[in-house]
């Protein structure tokens, strides 16, 4: 049985949750310059070319790189032979958060009640968390800061299962469409097929924590995966909706079983701020 202190997961998660609003992670940051470089739009380009700068920005003056800093989600993977000492997980995470958000003078994005928008002093927590138990004694959170405008585009629906892979492209697709520049593009699209209702909205957020370029180990999957991105990027809607060649960084699937009558997909949009960390303790 390994012991993990408390407080260390604390200081750990404060840090992470500046560190990933003040630094673009190198996947997205090469995949933006990449794309500055084929982007065929003279507009795109010099949209491109200014989200680079800020992230510089950011980088150097320890500044967020977008004004919304997000809402801090945990992807966490617990080892079965893992304990925490002096508090609870969800207690500890949470706490990093509050610290991390005041100590960074980060925006706080989060209300305590949706209808009435009572704002929460909680400094941007709580956290939405998610464990996962898995074998050995390491634990591992990954964790991406989350904006509102992407977010708010994402969508979930239960096709028939004759829809079949058409259907599934067709609403992926539209999605993006509808989306337009209110998602601020260029985008990671995340999508989550199969599961249940719940279940492929998970599997769409989690395929957001996976690296720009990181292909699904399923080959069929990792084809439709690329299939979809120069799909996506026909489109024309382009960096900001300002027109152009790329209008999504990547695309990624999380695929699982689901009952024989279902088709459940879920398309969970990122912004080009596609800011995820991982926490190892």
């Amino acid at each position: 049985m390994r012991i993990v202190n408390y407080e260390d997961i604390v200081e750990k998660v404060s840090v992470a949750c500046q560190e990933v609003n003040f630094e673009l992670g190198s996947d997205v940051y090469d995949s933006l310059k990449k794309s500055s470089e084929t982007e065929r739009s003279a507009n795109g380009k010099y949209v491109l070319e200014q989200l680079i700068e800020n992230a510089d920005i950011a980088k150097e003056e320890r500044i967020p790189m977008c004004q919304d800093t997000g809402v801090a989600v945990f992807i966490v993977e617990l080892g079965q032979d893992c304990h925490i000492e002096g508090g609870s997980l969800y207690t500890a995470i949470n706490e990093g958060v509050k610290r991390g958000y005041k100590e960074g003078y980060l925006r706080h994005s989060i209300i305590e009640n949706p209808l009435t928008r009572t704002k929460s002093e909680a400094y941007n927590s709580p956290a939405v968390i998610h464990i996962e138990l898995v074998p050995g004694d390491r634990l591992v959170m990954h964790l991406s800061a989350k904006g509102g405008g992407s977010e708010n585009m994402s969508t979930l629906k239960m096709l028939k299962p004759s829809d079949g892979l058409k259907g599934v492209k067709d609403f992926i697709l539209e999605t993006v469409r509808i989306a337009g520049p209110n998602a601020c593009p260029p985008l990671v699209v995340g999508i989550g097929i199969g599961g249940n209702f719940e279940r492929c909205a998970y599997l769409a957020k989690k395929s957001l924590f996976r690296p720009i370029g990181h292909r699904n180990i399923v080959t069929e999957i990792s084809f439709l995966e690329v299939e979809l991105i120069t799909e996506i990027n026909q489109l024309g809607i382009g960096p900001q909706g300002m027109g152009g060649s790329t209008t999504a960084l990547d695309v990624k699937i999380e695929m699982e079983a689901c009952h024989i009558a279902s088709l459940p997909v879920a398309i969970n949009l990122n912004c080009h701020a596609s800011r995820h960390k991982s926490i190892i303790v």
